[in-house]
């Protein structure tokens, strides 16, 4: 079966290189970062659930995470070299930086919780359970950042349109209007 995964970005061409290619290179990496949010957010289920078949399911979707991470951990990796080969403006070289440091202690924490879910010990086990919580809890910030810095892009200059797709502007509008459990 041929491999379907897009080219890491690091390969595309130069024609991709300005503002459309910056919005488009973070957008694939979103989406392979809600893909790998989603695998721990499944991963922290099934390994919660104890039947030993779970935890299998668990261990199995963490070591499917520690795939995506590395790849997005190289991507971004790519896109901060390329950003050294060419004058960019500085807040995106900035937040590549930040995304590059979330992509490598998200990969770290995933193959820690691979780790320790493949051993035979009841102690492993929770620790990879821990672990899988962290790279969990990492995964939703890079996902959020990712598509932060994407909105960024294609935020419109006058500032006083509201972009409904914006997803930084939906998730505060969403944290903002959240009802707070015990306050009435």
């Amino acid at each position: 079966m041929l491999d379907q995964r897009p080219a890491p970005l690091a390969q595309r061409s130069a024609a991709e290189s300005g503002a459309d290619g910056r919005y488009h290179a973070l957008r694939q990496l979103g989406s392979r970062a809600h893909q790998l949010r989603a695998a721990t957010r499944a991963a922290d289920h099934f390994v919660a659930l104890g039947v030993e078949e779970d935890r299998n399911t668990g261990s199995w979707l963490m070591s499917c995470a520690v795939g995506l991470a590395q790849d997005i951990a190289s991507d971004i990796d790519g896109i901060a070299r390329s950003l050294r080969e060419t004058p960019t403006d500085a807040a995106f070289t900035q937040a590549v930086q930040s995304l590059r440091i979330r992509a490598h202690q998200l990969h770290a924490a995933a193959r820690a919780a691979d780790h320790f879910l493949d051993q035979d010990n009841h102690e492993d086990h929770d620790t990879g359970s821990w672990l899988i919580a962290c790279a969990r809890g990492l995964a939703e910030k890079l996902a959020a950042e990712i598509d932060d810095g994407a909105s960024s892009l294609k935020r419109p200059v006058d500032d006083s349109v509201i972009d409904a797709h914006d997803a930084a502007l939906v998730r505060r509008v969403a944290q903002a209007t959240t009802p707070v459990r015990g306050v009435a």
